[in-house]
């Protein structure tokens, strides 16, 4: 989409019946996309589920409409909810994913974690007895069943002046610039500051910096669009953003080695896609030490 391509006018897809998505929320405007230049007649299959436990929790139905930005039902079996910090369920409200009930292939304990301590602490320890993935979601009734909205993990989001962002609403509105083809925004404290909001883009051609009127184009974008209290307080180039095999952006290992972390235990770099993407990261944070001293 970002690079102008329709497939259905370069290629015949006559046998074409389902586009599968998933590893990052799939914004609205792609799903108009795929039926206008993919095919107008498919499945668009938008998931979102956990490494750990190898299945989907929220998936799609080929008997069920598609509403774009939104996941058609929840997973057979697939006990998901959304809780408030109370622990309370949470209707066409954002809350944090939860799995109230044992599933079939969620795991029982991690390799080498002696006494299942990683195990709990990882999925367990915010609400007893239920499976914490850290996601926000929204659950929505519809007429024909349960849609759902992710908006990034709930353990990055930016929280500003008291107001909560899942990351996945800014990259929304970054990414709509044609200049902009990734991006990553990590909130971090420096100095003393509650916040220091720092975005990372990749720029169309690899550009190295970040040109003053595209600055100014994106910081507008962000207030205009989303909030005046989300605009962040710098913004960088970058090559490529940090992403998980499942293709995930790596917002919480990132912000680990920006806040000086080992990055040895900040990232398992065995299980990303792009493992010297983090290298700019890590010589950014040798470099800057700390981002918000400037």
């Amino acid at each position: 989409m970002k690079a102008g391509i329709s497939p259905r006018r370069e290629v015949e897809l006559p046998a074409l019946r389902t586009v599968g998505s998933t590893g990052s929320p799939l914004p609205p405007e792609a799903y108009r996309w795929v039926y206008e230049h993919v095919h107008p007649d498919v499945l668009l299959a938008s998931i979102s589920g956990g490494t750990d436990p190898g299945a989907a929790f929220l998936t799609a139905s080929p008997i069920l409409p598609v509403y774009e930005g939104e996941m058609q039902c929840r997973g057979l079996g697939v006990a998901v909810a959304a809780l408030d910090e109370e622990g309370r369920e949470l209707v066409d409200e954002v809350g944090e994913l939860v799995v109230s009930q044992p599933m079939p292939s969620m795991p029982l304990y991690f390799w080498g974690d002696a006494g299942g301590k990683r195990y709990r602490e990882s999925y367990f320890e915010t609400y007893p007895g239920r499976w914490r993935h850290g996601d926000w979601l929204r659950l929505r009734p519809r007429a024909e069943s349960v849609t759902s909205v992710i908006y990034g993990r709930s353990d990055s989001t930016i929280n500003r002046h008291g107001i909560r962002m899942g990351t996945a609403e800014i990259y929304r509105v970054v990414e709509e610039l044609p200049e902009v083809t990734d991006s990553l925004v990590i909130d971090l404290e420096y100095l003393g500051r509650p916040s220091f909001l720092a975005l990372f883009v990749v720029l169309q051609g690899g550009a190295t910096a970040v040109p003053p009127a595209l600055r100014a184009r994106l910081f507008d974008a962000i207030r205009t669009g989303l909030s005046s209290r989300h605009v962040p307080d710098e913004v960088f180039a970058i090559p490529e953003v940090p992403r998980t095999l499942s293709g995930k952006k790596m917002e919480v290992p990132v912000r680990k080695v920006l806040l000086g972390h080992p990055p040895e235990k900040a990232a398992n770099r065995d299980a990303m896609a792009n493992p010297r993407s983090l290298d700019w990261f890590v010589a950014f944070a040798r470099a800057r030490a700390p981002v918000g001293g400037a």
